[in-house]
């Protein structure tokens, strides 16, 4: 089972090779709402933060082509889930939907999927799996 989640905050540092974003559930209130921290990288940190904030750009950025791409193809982002760990890394897909109503999983890297997912106002979530993981500790706080 998955679990709806949101982004609840990042952090850049650009003097770091590395970033934070945490994840949050969503659909809880108070103080028992579960969140995780994921690892990214320096350029996927900034496109979330640009599309947090209405920043415009004037030429498409990796995750803007994936969305055309996906678009001009006949497809639909519908949603992106984190649904792995391996060796201290997080796995995600995106789910999209084909013209003929088919949902495909394609393999992405977490920041890439988030990126994408928050350019296109979709939901997030988060295995169960993962989430027991990462709030036991035991879970990886990074990503390829």
């Amino acid at each position: 089972m998955a679990v709806r989640m949101e982004l609840s905050r990042i952090l850049i540092r650009e003097v770091a090779e590395f970033q934070l974003i945490e994840l949050r559930e969503a659909d809880v209130e108070g103080e028992s709402r579960r969140s995780f921290p994921i690892v990214i990288g320096l350029p996927e940190a900034q496109a979330i933060e640009r599309r947090l904030k209405g920043i415009p750009i004037k030429r498409p950025q990796t995750h803007d082509l994936l969305a055309n791409v996906i678009r001009e193809l006949g497809g639909k982002l519908e949603s992106i889930t984190i649904n792995d760990l391996s060796e201290h890394t997080f796995f995600a897909t995106l789910q999209v939907r084909r013209e003929q109503g088919e949902v495909i999983n394609i393999d992405s890297r977490p920041s890439d999927a988030i990126a994408l997912g928050v350019a296109e106002s979709v939901s997030i979530y988060v295995a169960e799996h993962v989430l027991e993981a990462a709030q036991s500790g035991t879970g990886p706080e990074s990503e390829p």
